[in-house]
């Protein structure tokens, strides 16, 4: 009897695990520094950086993973995320600060290899001194809420002429 209830219960998990190997529906990927196509920020972001989504789509449900490239006097104003937003420095240094007002003095400065973690809603900002590349990993799909209106880029547009 034990037998056979042992060999029944090895049986579902090899079955469970059979099935959920199935359910994988995308490739593996390899992304080599000298591969990744940059391209133009995600629209609430400042103008001025690029961007390159490894994982995922960010407007969409599901896990992603994108990496920005800030040049050197990069600015994000104090903003907060639907999501929890999780953000590796790949290269360079990031002044990240917490709160609603920018304040220079109270900044932590994230050198490469450095990893913050943020839940939903924490207002945040950051700024560059030098060329930084950070990673960031959230769910989507993403978005921005600047804390003063006036900082949105979206709604900075200039008129066409």
């Amino acid at each position: 009897m034990k037998r056979t209830l042992f060999a029944l219960i090895v049986g579902a998990a090899i079955v469970n695990a059979s099935a959920g190997m199935a359910e994988v529906k995308e490739a593996h990927k390899v992304f080599l520094p000298q591969d990744i196509k940059w391209g133009s920020t995600p629209p609430s972001l400042p103008a001025g950086a690029e961007a390159a989504v490894l994982y995922g789509d960010p407007a969409k449900e599901g896990m992603f993973v994108l990496r920005v490239r800030m040049p050197k006097g990069y600015k994000i104003a104090p903003h907060t995320h639907p999501q929890p937003e999780v953000i590796t420095v790949i290269s360079g240094k990031l002044n990240l600060g917490m709160g609603s007002k920018v304040d220079r003095a109270s900044v932590e400065s994230l050198p490469a290899g450095s990893f913050s973690s943020m839940p939903t809603g924490l207002a945040h900002y950051a700024f560059v001194d030098e060329d930084t590349v950070v990673q960031i990993n959230s769910t989507g799909p993403w978005s921005i809420d600047y804390l003063d209106p006036k900082d949105d880029p979206r709604l900075n547009v200039a008129p066409a002429r």
